[in-house]
């Protein structure tokens, strides 16, 4: 049997990916780039990657017509100022790429949609919904409200905000109740719904047992981590101040956040919750699932991460067409050592950035992360996702990775801060020398004046930088 894993580099697809190949099953993953997707080698012959978009349409004659079934993951939430037509022409688009073919089973991931006065981003998911419906094949729904797991956006914000803020005076949404779930029960809902006729052609919430308002939900994880921490709400905090706070306090993008908000003041219960008796899953609680979590990330194993998505910074085409450095027109900082430890210079090299700093004055880091930040940029909030593993497409707080070859010894990252220009940073081992590029291609005028208003701080920062890394 054959499934379309649409969305196979984002949080879940990632995940559920490896259950389906335990099961048997041969996967079409779906990407945009290709280059996001490094496949292991375990996976063998049984996944074949497919390049496609589903905003455009003349990309999706490579979806194939011998697919059996299709999971679609896309979501385009805080990706555009006009996401509610492309997650629509989006979905359009995918019925009409699979008609043809001998798709029985459809199952897509959705919020819970129960309240009538519903959020522009719950209202752009009931409205994908309902147009994949009219498909001619066997349809499933499933409706999630907060998931929780490493690297999820929801469980992401709960930590930034418990771990930084000891008292928080936070906005009246956060009384509001939800339900959430596990990120290994959401899972476990995806597998055990193919192909099974008892889901078709229905929509079911899916939530763990605990209802919980957010402030619980704070609180809790605050119990886990064994921190006191006191919250306190006020009722004059508007819809746009609470997007700024989740924005400067907590890893998201202002984009994500202003979503993110609309939604937390919509109540998500599960109503229709009886797939738990069809699929025999009894979903863990919610402390349990913190639990879990913070074991996965103490144990390092974070499969996926939000903050890897384009959707986390300002990256949004193929890694493809920024691999090549370009340089006309560019301002060049190259400096170069030699290194008498090679494998540890890659070593260093490869855990830059994060937790572990940029080895000489982090602070200027911090700080360039922090300005960046208050002109709506990405800054230093996301860090990096594993502390010593790096793959194409991953963030490393304000940078993409473009490129990542740790035999060959090479890192080279794009810039996703806010500038007047475009940045590429390279790191390069070759006959035992340590090659450092900063490559700066500017817009106009003002590009120029920035290249040499921070001149002078590249010699403190670039000079430190490949200094430590040279470093025995």
């Amino acid at each position: 049997m054959k499934i379309l894993l649409t969305g196979a580099t984002g949080y879940i697809g990632k995940r559920l990916l490896p259950v389906l190949l335990n099961k048997g099953y041969n996967v079409v993953c779906c990407v945009r780039d290709k280059n996001r997707f490094p496949l292991p080698k375990a996976f063998g012959d049984k996944v074949e990657i497919i390049e496609a978009d589903f905003l455009k349409p003349e990309s999706l004659e490579k979806v194939p017509k011998d697919i059996d079934a299709a999971y679609y993951l896309i979501h385009s939430m805080s990706s555009s100022n006009d996401y509610k037509k492309l997650e629509r022409e989006s979905a359009v688009n995918f019925r009409r790429a699979v008609e043809g073919s001998r798709i029985k089973h459809v199952i897509y991931l959705s919020g819970i949609v129960n309240e009538e006065a519903l959020s522009e981003h719950l209202a752009s998911r009931k409205a994908v919904e309902d147009e994949l419906a009219k498909g001619n094949y066997n349809f499933t729904t499933l409706r999630a409200g907060i998931i929780i797991g490493s690297g999820s956006a929801s469980f992401e914000i709960i930590r930034d905000l418990v771990e930084k803020l000891p008292v928080m005076v936070a906005p009246k949404w956060l009384n509001t109740k939800c339900q959430p779930i596990g990120i290994s029960d959401v899972i476990r809902f995806m597998e055990k719904c193919l192909f099974n006729s008892a889901t078709y052609n229905q929509s079911f919430d899916i939530g763990g047992p605990d209802i919980l308002s957010y402030k619980e939900m704070l609180l809790g994880y605050a119990k886990a981590r064994g921190l006191g921490r006191w919250i306190y709400i006020v009722p004059v905090m508007t819809p746009k101040l609470s997007s700024y706070w989740l924005y400067f306090i907590t890893s998201t993008s202002y984009k994500l956040a202003t979503a993110l908000v609309s939604s937390m003041k919509v109540e998500v219960i599960c109503r229709n919750n009886m797939l738990n008796d069809i699929l025999e899953i009894n979903p863990i609680s919610y402390d349990e699932a913190l639990q879990r979590t913070l074991s996965a990330i103490e144990r390092l194993q974070i499969i996926s991460s939000w903050k890897d998505s384009f959707i986390s910074g300002r990256f949004d085409h193929k890694l493809s067409e920024f691999l090549k450095v370009p340089t006309h027109g560019c301002f060049v900082d190259q400096r170069h050592r030699t290194v008498k430890n090679t494998e540890l210079c890659i070593s260093k090299i490869w855990k830059i950035g994060g937790d572990n700093g940029w080895y000489y004055a982090t602070w200027l880091w911090k700080l360039r992360g922090f300005i960046d930040k208050l002109f709506g940029g990405v800054g230093l909030r996301r860090g990096r996702t594993h502390p010593e593993h790096i793959s194409s497409g991953d963030a490393i707080d304000f940078w993409r990775v473009l490129y990542a070859d740790k035999e060959q010894g090479r890192l080279l990252l794009f810039a996703e801060m806010r500038l007047p220009g475009e940045a590429w940073l390279e790191f390069k081992i070759e006959d035992g020398r340590l090659y450092q590029t900063a490559t700066f291609r500017p817009k106009g005028l003002i590009g120029r004046m920035y290249w040499y208003a921070v001149y002078p701080l590249h010699g403190i920062i670039f000079g430190g930088l490949i200094k430590e890394l040279a470093k025995n």
